[in-house]
Parts: structure tokens; C-alpha cells; sequence
């Protein structure tokens, strides 16, 4: 991997995700596709897109007739402090997230099959590159791209959500395979429906991917009678983007509204929202994370992270953080009392582990207090080492009733200080108790009381990544590596030949050689027909080019490929009417 300033700012749990872009593996008709759709938006978009996609894929320097390369895209995308990563299809949702928050686009590095160039599910270059980097040129909105980054990698997911991801990915593998069976992929599909209909529970990564799905991948833009397009999966969706315009798609104005808005993405959307500017992306977005665990904390933010099974952080209003796996939450009349972790855990403060307080530390899980304490008038935080040792017992013993009825005795000897404030008491021989049921025995060990009185924060992962070791999980279904037939690896040398034709190279076959061959081998090929078509017409082969013309008219009398077929052969004309009025 070719790196750059902007990718060099990533932190290793993400750059493990970065894959060489496997840029000799594309056939020349996936090269044939990405020209098909490119050629279709540039005619088709300017119509019906927002401004800055044009603008942006002049500025983006993404080619028409080729696939891009992600060295030459961020050659360019740097200019606009951006980068672009090439990734295994899909990836986790908070890493996916957390690549936006440091301005670094990830790309799908597949391209679909022939049959799903008007749509498809899976995440794919044209998707990410056509339809993704020409809009961050614009500044507002590659600042709400950044910030919903931030804010998408502190939303708390489910186990239904792990779930739910294996089950897309799996599906998206399986349409990139162009030789996936029907049946395989009539399974995917069934398993993501019953996932959808056993959800009981909106988590926060669900409304969150709610509103990204509805604004980046399938919003519009401008007024509700008469809006245009940014979505990313509406622009690289040369079909979704005619029909999502037309009156049978409901236009909804943009609130908060879409957060509680599922979607299916199997399928074209049967309603869009609606925002004025992309400013008022950005409203949305901080309103709907003022309720997120990360801002709201107290027990709201324990319980999901509970929830989530996972590697998650709580931090206390006095910046301790406090890293693992979360299991136990002891509640008073709705606050937290005391809340304790299992395995490995590590206490951090900004984002910076503690000296001594890591994994290997902690590696039996933590538990700890919050609350006030009656044996003194202000929060621990702000006592100094002198104050608390005033305050021993003959034995030097350290006696705190915390106000919830938890009681802790023991033999303070270290104080963990940052910015001037404890934040750490380390104890020996001590007892931790609410009533009769011990929280922390003597024969345990050194007890670190992490101090503070409420929950500040909570969100997914580890505070200090890094020291943490932090990886996100191998997913289950890998990618396939296709593997193509004899007859596919002749149609896409007749793709190789065609163009090399129409580039002015000499090639042993002629233009109706090949259009033999198609008809032969490939006779339902109707992209490479296209090409032979456009080209029997630039070489005057008047009898040629009305030959491949009714075998395309005959194709377009099935639904799979009329409007593709339609399309190509506007495309041609219009391009040749253009030609002739140049020549005049």
C-alpha cells in the first residue's frame, strides 16, 4: 500500500483493514462496466445531481473509461485533505465510521457482476468511488461526513447488530460472485429477513446507520417538489437514480424521524428524505446524538454497554476511564452504584493508559464504586494525599460510606494523580461491601479505586486502543477469490480486443470477427455488444451495425436488460449526433 500523510494518521486497528486495491485482477469487462455507468452518469446526472458531483468528479480526477487506481485518487483526494483506502467489501460499521472521522474514504475494492450494473447491495468501486469521493469535495459536507464519523464510531451496537453484519457481508460476497448460486444467495437473503423481523430493540448503531443509509448512501437534496441527488447509492445507481425522482417515491422532509426509519437494502427505496442543505445534516446529526450514551452517560450508558458483549469504555465525570468488557451494574433508584467488568480490563485518562493499570494489570476484570461519600465535604477528586491521610484510623486504615450504602476499608499507599486531581487510590487489604454481599475481598489482591462520583460517558471500544491492543473482529465469511470460466475468459479477451480497437491498436480479429464470436459464445452479452455496435458505427459499417442493433433490440424485449439496453444505445446515439455536429 502506497501511503500518504493522511493515512499515515491512522492508528493500527485500522490500517490491518487496508488491502492492496487488486487493481490486475479487474477483466476488461469490469472495466466495460465501470465506462458504461460512468459514461450514463455524466450524461444522465448533471440533470438531477447536486452541483458538487460533477464539480467533484472533475476535482477527484476519476477516470470514465477505466477503473480508478487508489494511488492516482489520492494523489488528488489529498488536495481536499482527504485520502482514499481500498478494503475486503464490507467492513465493521464502527470501522467504517471511525475511517470518515479521520477523513479517509474506504473503498469496496470489487466491482458488481454484469447483471447487477443498475444496482446492487454490495459495497463496490463504483459505489464508493463514483458515487462517494466526487461529493466530498464539497467542504459542508465532507465536514458532516467527518463528524458523523466521530459520532457513528461512539454508537453502542448489539449482538443482533454483529449479527446482522455477517448476514450483509455475507449477502454482499455473494452477489460480487458472479457465479454464486441462486439458491445461496435466496438463503443470505431469507437470514437477514428473519434477523429483521426478531429485532426487538433500535440500538444506537441502528438508528445511526438509519440515518447514514438515508442521507450519505440514498439522500436528496434542495426542495421537497423538486430535489437532486447526493446519496452515494443513488448516484452510483444508474437505475435507482431515474426511478427514485419519479412520483411513486415518497419525498420526506429530513428530522430526526429517519433515525426510526428501517430500510431493506435488497431492494429499490420506496420512500427518500429530504434535507434543504447539507448544514442542516450536520443539525440533525448533533440532536440525535445529545441522547447517545457517549454524551447522555449515567445508567444508560453501562446498560448498553453491557449489551453490547463487547470492548467498551465508561468514563467518569472525573476523566477516569475504565475499559473491558462490561457485565454488572448495581442501580439505586435509577443511578449507578457500583458496576464491574470480567477479563482483561485497563483504566486510562484522555485516551492515554495509566502507567501500571493495563491488561496484564486488570486481567481478572475491575470493579469500582460511583457515588459521594460521607466522610468527606467535597468529591475525592479534589482531595490531596495529605487530606486523606489525616483522615486514617489507628491502623491506617482508610474507612468511605459511600452515600449509596457501599462501604470500603482498606490501607490507601499510592495516589494516581493527572492534571492535579486524583483520579486513582490504590489500596492493600481491602474490603469492599454493600451490605452482605462482598464486592471485593482482601485475598484478591491490590484494589484500585478508580475515583468519581456519577457516569460521564460510555461508548464502544477501548479508551486507549493502542496500549490496548485493540482489533476489530475477523469476520466470518471471507471474499472470494473468482475464479473464471474458459467461455468468461474468452468474452472478456473479445472486451480486451474491442477496446484496443477502439483505442487505434492493431488487433489480429476484426470488429466482425468479434461480433461473431459474441454471437456465438455469448449471445445474451449485451454490454460488449454495445461496444461492437459503437464501433461498427465509427468505422462506417452501416450492414454491421444494424446487425448488432436488432440482435440488441431482440435482447431488450427481456426486463433484465430493456432500460440497460435503452440507455446504451441513447448513449451512442447522443455521442454520435454530438461527433457529427463537431465534423460539420
Amino acid at each position: 500500500m502506497e501511503s500518504n500523510e493522511i493515512l499515515d494518521k491512522l492508528p493500527d486497528h485500522l490500517r490491518e483493514l487496508i488491502i492492496d486495491q487488486p487493481y490486475n485482477a479487474y477483466t476488461p469487462q469490469d472495466h466495460a462496466i465501470w465506462r458504461y455507468v460512468m459514461r450514463q452518469n455524466v450524461r444522465y446526472l448533471p440533470k438531477v445531481a447536486h452541483h458538487s458531483y460533477m464539480e467533484g468528479l472533475n476535482k477527484t480526477g476519476i477516470s470514465i473509461n477505466e477503473i480508478p487506481h487508489m494511488y492516482g485518487m489520492n494523489r488528488i483526494l489529498k488536495e481536499i485533505g482527504w485520502a482514499a483506502a481500498s478494503v475486503d467489501g464490507f467492513i465493521p460499521p464502527a470501522a467504517f465510521m471511525e475511517f470518515q472521522a479521520y477523513n479517509v474514504l474506504v473503498i469496496a475494492a470489487d466491482i458488481r457482476p454484469i447483471d447487477q450494473v443498475g444496482y446492487t447491495p454490495a459495497p463496490d468501486i463504483i459505489h464508493e468511488a463514483a458515487g462517494h469521493a466526487p461529493i466530498i469535495a464539497d467542504e459542508e459536507y465532507a465536514n458532516y461526513l467527518r463528524r458523523f464519523g466521530e459520532i457513528g464510531a461512539k454508537a453502542f451496537a448489539t449482538k443482533a447488530d454483529h449479527d446482522m453484519y455477517e448476514a450483509i457481508r455475507l449477502l454482499s460476497i455473494l452477489k460480487a460472485d458472479p457465479y454464486s448460486s441462486k439458491e445461496d444467495i435466496e438463503q443470505a437473503e431469507k437470514e437477514i429477513e428473519k434477523l429483521e423481523y426478531a429485532a426487538t430493540k433500535e440500538s444506537e448503531l441502528t438508528q445511526i446507520r438509519n440515518l447514514h443509509w438515508w442521507t450519505v448512501e440514498y439522500g436528496l437534496i434542495g426542495d421537497l417538489e423538486n430535489p437532486k441527488i447526493y446519496g452515494a447509492g443513488l448516484l452510483s445507481s444508474i437505475g435507482e437514480s431515474y426511478s427514485c425522482l419519479q412520483d411513486h417515491v415518497k419525498k420526506i422532509p429530513y428530522t430526526l424521524e429517519a433515525a426510526k426509519t428501517g430500510f431493506d437494502i435488497t431492494k429499490q427505496q420506496p420512500q427518500l428524505f429530504v434535507t434543504p442543505d447539507f448544514k442542516h445534516l450536520t443539525t440533525i446529526l448533533e440532536k440525535f446524538s445529545e441522547n447517545m450514551a457517549f454524551n447522555a452517560g449515567s445508567l444508560c450508558a453501562v446498560r448498553k454497554a453491557i449489551e453490547s458483549g463487547i470492548t467498551a469504555t465508561i468514563e467518569l465525570n472525573t476523566g477516569i476511564q475504565v475499559s473491558g468488557t462490561f457485565t454488572e451494574v448495581i442501580e439505586l433508584n435509577g443511578t449507578v452504584i457500583y458496576v464491574r467488568t470480567k477479563g482483561e480490563t485497563a483504566l486510562a485518562y484522555q485516551n492515554k493508559e495509566i502507567e501500571d493499570q493495563g491488561r496484564t494489570h486488570h486481567k481478572d476484570g475491575f470493579g469500582f464504586p460511583v457515588g459521594k461519600v460521607y466522610e468527606f465535604d467535597r468529591s475525592l477528586h479534589y482531595l490531596d494525599q495529605q487530606t486523606i491521610e489525616d483522615s486514617l484510623d489507628d491502623e491506617n486504615y482508610l474507612t468511605l460510606h459511600y452515600k449509596s450504602g457501599i462501604e470500603l476499608k482498606g490501607k490507601p499507599y499510592k495516589y494516581t494523580t493527572r492534571e492535579g486531581k486524583l483520579v486513582i487510590i490504590t489500596f492493600k487489604d481491602c474490603t469492599v461491601k454493600i451490605r452482605d454481599k462482598v464486592l471485593f475481598a482482601p485475598e484478591w489482591g491490590i484494589y484500585d479505586l478508580a475515583v468519581g462520583q456519577n457516569v460521564a460517558s460510555g461508548y464502544p471500544g477501548p479508551a486507549d486502543k493502542v496500549a490496548f491492543g485493540y482489533k476489530f473482529p475477523k469476520p466470518k465469511s471471507q471474499t472470494h477469490k473468482i475464479k473464471h470460466s474458459d467461455t468468461a475468459k474468452g468474452n472478456h479477451a473479445r472486451y480486451a480486443k474491442i477496446k484496443q480497437i477502439r483505442n487505434g491498436e492493431k488487433v489480429k480479429e476484426s470488429t466482425e470477427e468479434l461480433w461473431q464470436q459474441t454471437l456465438q459464445y455469448t449471445p445474451e452479452e449485451w454490454l460488449l455488444m454495445l461496444e461492437l455496435l459503437e464501433q461498427a458505427q465509427k468505422e462506417n459499417k452501416d450492414e454491421l451495425a444494424n446487425e448488432i442493433k436488432t440482435q440488441l433490440e431482440k435482447l431488450a424485449q427481456d426486463d433484465r436488460y430493456k432500460k440497460l439496453i435503452e440507455d446504451g444505445l441513447m448513449l451512442i446515439k447522443k455521442e454520435q449526433s454530438v461527433e457529427q455536429m463537431k465534423n460539420k
